[in-house]
């Protein structure tokens, strides 16, 4: 017999995008000069949450919020529990030196991609601010890092995961607990 795992609904469609608003009104609230701020996905899904909230801000704002990705993980300490898998192109549009940088993931649970993440952007420079956005933050810390902005908390065991999916590349849109 085959045990099914179950899915629970975290955010339904029209919550992630009610989340999503919310989250880019903090954004133009915090960040006083948005020509100074570059969004920076972390993969996978942070990369993909980083074009909506581009779009996002360009609706609410006029301005084009320049945006990269970077991926940590030749920069993480534990490579062998977590495991690898495909890189992604770091691409950083910009100097980074005086800019505001917006670190974008979807999940934050240990830390330590965070942390990973800051190691591999210190490589390109050093930014005026760093700042953490995160969908959901599941808990867990083993790292003193928290998000400056983040869609919601949601405790979790370890065993459980946290899935964000995105119509334009799941097909479905919402937040899952599994």
């Amino acid at each position: 017999m085959t045990k099914t795992k179950k899915r629970i609904v975290i955010l339904t469609e029209i919550e992630l995008r009610k989340t999503l608003l919310c989250l880019t009104y903090e954004i133009i609230k915090k960040v006083k000069n948005l020509e100074n701020l570059v969004l920076v996905g972390i993969p996978t899904r942070g990369i993909d949450l980083a074009e909506v909230l581009e779009k996002e801000l360009l609706l609410k704002t006029g301005i084009k919020i320049r945006k990269g990705t970077i991926d940590p993980t030749f920069y993480r300490d534990d490579q062998n529990r977590v495991g690898t898998r495909l890189i992604k192109a770091t691409d950083i549009p910009t100097p980074i030196d005086k800019q505001e940088i917006l670190l974008i993931d979807d999940v934050i649970y240990t830390g330590r991609t965070i942390r990973a993440a800051m190691d591999a952007l210190y490589s390109w420079g050093r930014p005026q601010r760093v700042m953490l956005l995160v969908m959901v933050d599941r808990g867990h810390r083993e790292l003193p890092i928290q998000p400056d902005f983040c869609g919601k908390t949601v405790p979790t065991n370890k065993s459980e995961k946290i899935i964000l999916r995105l119509n334009n590349v799941d097909n479905e849109e919402g937040v899952f607990l599994e």
